[in-house]
């Protein structure tokens, strides 16, 4: 069963939120941080991307770029302020944008149950990208930006949420991207509550956040070995998450982009494509339904489907439609095998929608498009019970929870 944990979050005061919170830190390249944190010695993309206060040609993972990310967070803390709730609490976080709601707990969890599987797992990590994290958590003493989690809903736990929100805001804004974020703080007995009725909870997952949990058990591990007195109560056996449930959840596709045709003329591209898949016109750019791809050739879409009766495995992986992709053209005829190295094959988020696809291809960054159906949550717990991986690229979560509003000190 799922064990959260209340925490004493270090938080700006309530008219700095905006200024001080950032995109999350991986979104964003340090080009990008530095454009958006321009002119705002606030935003906390000097602590998360501290590199864009020192030379352009510093390497991001030198110990230059760990010092600087200390140094900026203390210099935040004293200018915002940045302050530390006197006591333990949860948090209620909703996010809103356009019409897409969702509501989550703002939490510690356990790295324990991160270590035993209690908090399934669905994507690989990286080991550079661990250690770059896990050497800034260490660095800061704090965890400052939360793992997204799911879980299977539960109606006493959306009446808890329900009630604390008639109550008064720490936080309701509109972040730069159209984005509104609203942060309650939950009282002592509703707090207790909530951790009793996640104990009915038998499993959480990770939704987006993978290396920052995995960094978060790397920085425990490292911090426990320096630790004589170590009794597993300390806050670096736990990590920063907000968790959602899964019906509030929206995934996007995450579309794909190749730069060429692997020295094929475009319409025997297209033959060798028609003879995997039944091919027509495409009403809509975005695929209706699973089983559909969308692809972007030559400036006219057109759908891709596998033949009536065509027998396919029915494990959790291969039935995603960027596994069908992956096994019937990127690797045949495009000669891409591995979509994690192989730079001739590019992804983009579906926030970005199908023009930005077109757009690639007409102007000639990319020679084909494919426009993805979005994978389900429950596709995406099923791959995790499995104890299976997806697909890389293959989901994309929107909104996104800012950086910086909720700290947790380790």
């Amino acid at each position: 069963m799922a064990t959260i944990r209340a925490f004493q979050a270090q938080r700006p005061p309530k008219e700095k939120a905006v200024d001080v919170s950032a995109p999350p830190y991986d979104v964003v390249s340090t080009e990008e941080a530095r454009e958006l944190a321009a002119g705002n010695p606030l935003s906390f993309l000097h602590v998360s991307r501290p590199e864009i206060d020192l030379p352009d040609e510093t390497d991001i993972h030198s110990d230059a770029v760990y010092a600087k990310a200390k140094e900026n967070f203390e210099k935040l803390k004293a200018a915002a302020p940045l302050s530390v709730e006197e006591a333990p609490s949860l948090y209620v976080y909703r996010l809103r944008m356009g019409e897409q709601q969702q509501t989550g707990i703002a939490a510690c969890c356990s790295i324990d149950e991160y270590d035993s599987d209690v908090v399934r797992k669905h994507e690989r990590t990286r080991k550079d990208k661990e250690d770059d994290r896990t050497r800034h958590m260490v660095m800061l003493r704090a965890q400052t930006g939360p793992v997204f989690l799911t879980y299977r809903g539960r109606r006493q736990i959306d009446e808890i949420v329900a009630r604390v929100q008639t109550e008064e805001p720490l936080y309701d804004f509109t972040a730069p991207d159209g984005v509104g974020h609203a942060i309650w703080r939950v009282g002592e007995a509703e707090t207790q509550r909530l951790i009793e009725e996640f104990g009915a909870v038998p499993l959480i997952y990770i939704a987006d956040g993978h290396h920052r949990a995995a960094s978060a058990a790397r920085a425990r591990a490292l911090l426990k070995a320096g630790d004589p007195d170590h009794t597993g109560i300390e806050e670096y056996n736990f990590f920063l998450s907000v968790l959602f449930p899964a019906d509030q959840l929206r995934i996007l596709p995450y579309n794909r982009v190749v730069k060429d045709l692997s020295g094929k003329p475009a319409d025997q591209f297209l033959t060798a494509v028609s003879a995997q898949f039944e091919v027509s016109e495409a009403a809509s750019p975005l695929p209706l339904q699973k089983g559909e791809i969308c692809m972007y050739l030559e400036g006219r879409w057109h759908s891709l489907k596998l033949p009536v009766g065509t027998t396919t495995p029915i494990d959790p992986i291969s039935t995603l439609d960027v596994s069908v992709l992956q096994e019937r053209v990127l690797e045949p005829l495009l000669g891409i095998t591995d979509v994690r190295t192989d730079k001739r094959i590019d992804f983009v988020g579906g926030i970005r929608g199908p023009k930005a696809l077109e757009a690639m291809v007409n102007d000639g960054q990319a020679a084909v498009a494919f426009s993805m159906y979005p994978v389900t949550v429950e596709e995406l717990m099923a791959i995790a019970d499995a104890k299976e991986v997806m697909p890389p690229k293959s989901t994309w979560f929107e909104p996104k929870l800012r950086d910086g509003l909720l700290s947790h000190l380790i």
